[in-house]
This record gives structure tokens, C-alpha cells and sequence, in this order.
């Protein structure tokens, strides 16, 4: 079968991952159905229908993660279905219904829709290291995380991780719902996703380094993975089309503590305004080292931090999302 011949169903399309994955998508040839919320709010589909290939190719169909059989219909006649749709955000205040619900139940009810279709030859799910990372094992310089590694719930409740929550249960439950159903599955694993921005809105791991630039005075004692977006995208499409794919796949470019990140911000834009201090005074993080293997055995090639950074700032510039004087 050609890929002119192919369809697939990219779910939270709007999303920042997504709609990556969609543009990538059309420009291979695929037919894309695409599931949003709204398909009548132009801020969530006028970046999407603006697309090359979009006119001929792309077709927006509304869905909702909590409600059963809301998929069928999108699924229904692809061939491949890319699961993005999930809920990412720091403050909430009911964690049940706002993170663990939309990626829990979101994702079974997805899989449910997929397990009813026979055309179906992969699923590809998009979790997280937040999945991978979080068990207590310590991680200093000489520690290298791999996909073996799984977050634990208990310690994440603890912890009040709420979305590091949301992503370990939704991906531990896939990956039982699809060994029951004899669906084949790989998952994606991203780290913190930087780089260019297609949709309108700022989204959560974009928002990070927005908070640098903006005249913030301080930032944050945390270690962070970090990823481009375009290479996530990527991932996604090249664990559809290789068959012998499998698993799950970690995506970190390099691990830095946001100091190092300030640090390659000055250098990149000397004249800006950055914080020149921690916001706290504790010992920085410690940095951690993240397999690449199985991503390169993929065919992932990754963009440097650097790179990523640049384009992120850019992409904020262009968006307005970024006031600062007009000397960078």
C-alpha cells in the first residue's frame, strides 16, 4: 500500500507535539484525521487547515477523551493511529479530573475505539520520561536512565506529581490493554519538548523558557531532559512506518539544569535581560545522563540543545508571545 493509500488518526491534533506530527504527516502523503475538541474554534484548527497538504488530505473530527465509543468514528478505516491528546499543566487543583482522567481514561477509551478496528496496524502512544524517571533511584552525573526504567506511583503521590502521575498510569494501562487485545503498540517518551511552535497558544514546556526571558529575576533548581520538538514528531512517524519498532522509546537531546539553559541564552542573546540567580539556594539538581540507543537504532537524529533553545525564542518573538526591548 502506498502511503497516498495510508490513513491515519493523530488525536489532540491541535496540540503542540501534534501538530507537528500532522504536518509531517501530510508531507509524506498521508490522509490525516484528526481529532479536536472544537473543530469550530479557529485558534485550536487554523494552523492545522493552513497546512500544506491540509486542503486535500486533512479532515478534523470532534472527539472527547471521557467519552466511550467518541473515537470510533475517527479511528475507523486507519491504519495507524497516533495518540497525543493529554493533558499538560503544573497548576491544578483537582488532579483527578484535570491530569489523570483525560490521560487515563482519555487513553483507554482510544485504544478501546482501536481494539473494534481491524485496519489498524499500530498504535503509537505519546507518553513521557515523566513516565520513566520518577522511582527513587538516584540520578547524578554517572546514572544513565533506559527504557527500562518505570515511575513509581506511589512516590509520585508522595510527591504530588500529579502529571508525572497521569503519564505512568496511562502508560502502564496501554501497554496491559494492548497485550489483552494483541494491539501493537510503541510509546514515545519525550523530555521537556522546546522548538518552534505552530499552534497559537503557548504551551507548558514552551511557557519554561518563555519565563527565562521575560525579565524573570530568578530560575528554577530543576534538572530537565530536553528535546526538539520536530525530533519527537519524527519519532512518532519513523516507530509507525519501521516495522520492527517496538516498546518504548526515550527522546532526550542532552540532560541541563536551567542554569545551564540561562547560560546558552546569554550566550545566543547577550543583550537580553535573564535572571542572574537561583531561586533557591540549595545545592543545583544534579544532571543525569539518558540512553539514546534505541532512539538512534530508530533513525531519530537529534537537534542540539542549543539549536532548540534558538528556535524556541524565535518562535515566542514571531508568536508576540515575547515583549522584551527590541535589541535581541
Amino acid at each position: 500500500m502506498s502511503v497516498a493509500m495510508k490513513t491515519v488518526c493523530v488525536t489532540g491534533a491541535s496540540g503542540y507535539i501534534a501538530s507537528w506530527i500532522v504536518k509531517f504527516l501530510l508531507q509524506r502523503g498521508y490522509t490525516v484525521k484528526a481529532s479536536v475538541r472544537d473543530p469550530n474554534d479557529p485558534k485550536k484548527t487554523q494552523h492545522l487547515l493552513s497546512l500544506d497538504g491540509a486542503k486535500e488530505r486533512l479532515h478534523l473530527l470532534k472527539a472527547n477523551l471521557l467519552e466511550e465509543g467518541s473515537f470510533d468514528s475517527v479511528v475507523e478505516g486507519c491504519v495507524g493511529v497516533f495518540h497525543t491528546a493529554s493533558p499538560f499543566y503544573h497548576a491544578v487543583t483537582n488532579p483527578q479530573a484535570e491530569l489523570i482522567d483525560p490521560a487515563l481514561k482519555g487513553t483507554l477509551n482510544v485504544l478501546a475505539s482501536c481494539a473494534k478496528t481491524p485496519s489498524i496496524k499500530r498504535v503509537v502512544l505519546t507518553s513521557s520520561v515523566a513516565a520513566v524517571a520518577y522511582n527513587g533511584k538516584p540520578r547524578t552525573p554517572e546514572v544513565v536512565v533506559d527504557e527500562s526504567w518505570w515511575s513509581n506511583p506511589e512516590l509520585c503521590k508522595e510527591m504530588q506529581q500529579w502529571y508525572v502521575l497521569s503519564k505512568t498510569l496511562a502508560e502502564d494501562a496501554a501497554w496491559k490493554f494492548v497485550k489483552e487485545k494483541g494491539i501493537d503498540m510503541v510509546t514515545i517518551n519525550p523530555a521537556m519538548v522546546i522548538g518552534p511552535l505552530l499552534q497559537p497558544t503557548l504551551n507548558t514546556s514552551c511557557a519554561a523558557i518563555l519565563n527565562l526571558i521575560n525579565g524573570g529575576e530568578t530560575y528554577p533548581n530543576s534538572t530537565f531532559g530536553w528535546i526538539n520538538v520536530k525530533d519527537v514528531a519524527n519519532a512518532h512517524i519513523l516507530a509507525f512506518e519501521n516495522p520492527s519498532a517496538n516498546g518504548r522509546y526515550c527522546l532526550v537531546e542532552k540532560v541541563a539544569h536551567f542554569s545551564e539553559v540561562v547560560k546558552i541564552l546569554r550566550e545566543l542573546y547577550p543583550s537580553l535581560k535573564l535572571p542572574e540567580k537561583c531561586g533557591d539556594d540549595k545545592p543545583f539538581v544534579p544532571t543525569y545522563q539518558v540512553s539514546k540507543e534505541k532512539a538512534k537504532a530508530l533513525g531519530v537524529v537529534f537537534t542540539s540543545l542549543e539549536e532548540g533553545i534558538k528556535e524556541t525564542v524565535e518562535s515566542l518573538k514571531e508568536k508576540n508571545f515575547f515583549k522584551q526591548p527590541s535589541a535581541i
